[in-house]
This record gives structure tokens, sequence and C-alpha cells, in this order.
């Protein structure tokens, strides 16, 4: 199994958690704004801790409360891509592309994969909010994750960028071979992306 999550943490009066078992393929947390998705995943990232419960991703234990497991965020190897990019402003897209990345042998394929070749020496503010996007996914996938984690990748661009940004998520979906959690409120997107929907 790709994910095996079991997590619950008090946050104020709310108390956020989960239970779920999910293949290989892209796994999509679906439900309304405000109920915990992008809590559930920072804690898989290691970001937020768990009050109880454990977290297992490709059979590799993270987190377990009963047997006091609990890997640190930076050597849990997750790809996250946020909702807003966070593309360092004064680094051209190859620089940020290869921030984190062991060398850049992976670069020209996954440039390739996404379509941003021509844009590897352009600065920040000088793209699209797609095109930061599938920048920003770039950057995750060229860290050598062992999973990625997608907070809403999809939010807040028009019509044509959210095409262009599900037609990169399905690539890598189907060829970077790596589990995939991802958070949505939008049927369409659960619909088109997901190998598995979870509703929260």
């Amino acid at each position: 199994m790709s994910f095996e999550i079991q997590v619950a943490r008090r946050l104020g009066e709310a108390e956020v958690g989960i239970e779920l078992v999910a293949g290989a393929g892209l796994t999509m947390l679906f439900g309304p704004s405000g109920v915990g998705k992008t809590s559930v995943l920072n804690m898989v990232a290691g970001l937020l801790r768990p009050d109880r419960g454990r977290i297992i991703v490709s059979g590799r234990v993270l987190f377990d409360e009963d047997a006091g497991v609990d890997v640190p965020p930076e050597r849990r190897r997750a790809g996250y891509v946020f909702q807003d990019p966070r593309l360092f402003p004064h680094r051209r897209v190859q620089a940020n592309l290869l921030y984190g990345a062991r060398g850049d042998s992976g670069l020209a394929a996954t440039a390739a994969m996404l379509g941003i070749g021509h844009l590897l020496d352009r600065w920040p503010r000088t793209l699209s909010g797609g095109e930061a996007r599938r920048v920003a996914i770039g950057r995750a996938l060229l860290s050598d994750p062992a999973f990625l984690l997608l907070d809403e990748p999809l939010s807040s661009l028009d019509r044509a960028r959210r095409r262009e940004i599900m037609d990169a998520i399905l690539r890598v979906r189907d060829e970077a071979g790596l589990p995939i959690l991802m958070v949505t409120h939008d049927p369409e997107e659960a619909d088109v992306l997901a190998t598995q929907v979870v509703r929260v």
C-alpha cells in the first residue's frame, strides 16, 4: 500500500482526523474547505505532529505514537507543493528547480514532462500562475522525493491554467511512479485526477 494513515490532532475546539489505506497512484482527499485536509498533509509531511495514530508510506513508518516513531520532516522525503508556489524571487526558474536537488541530472527530463524547458532562464515574477505551479511541481520532483503532497495546486487559476496543471499532474501520476496525496474541494479535479477518492 502507498499510504496507511490513521491520525488525529486537536486544533482549537475541533479534532482533525482521518483513517485511510490507499494503493498506488493519486489519492485525493476531497471535501469542503475548513475540515482539516491541509492539516492531514502537514501531519504526513511531519510539519504537524498528530496527537495519536500512525503514518506509513510505501511500507515505511513515518509516525507511530505507540512505537515512539516520529521521523523528522527533512528525513521523510516528502515533495510538498503548497497552494502558493513559494518560488524564490531572486533565483531564476532553473535555480528554483534545482534548489534541494542532488545535481541536475533529472532537470531536462522533468522540465520536458512538465513543459517548462523554455522557462529555465526566466524570473519567477514573469511567470503566469500556471507556469509557477508547474515549476513548483518540478522542484518537488527534483528533490528526489519518496512521495508527493499536493495542497490544492489548482486553486485561484483560470480554467485554461487549471487544465494545464491538471494535464501536468496526470503526467506526473502516470510517469513518475510516486505515490501522491492531494487535497481538493473541487469535484472535477477529483474525478479527473484521482486513482482513489477519500471524502473528508
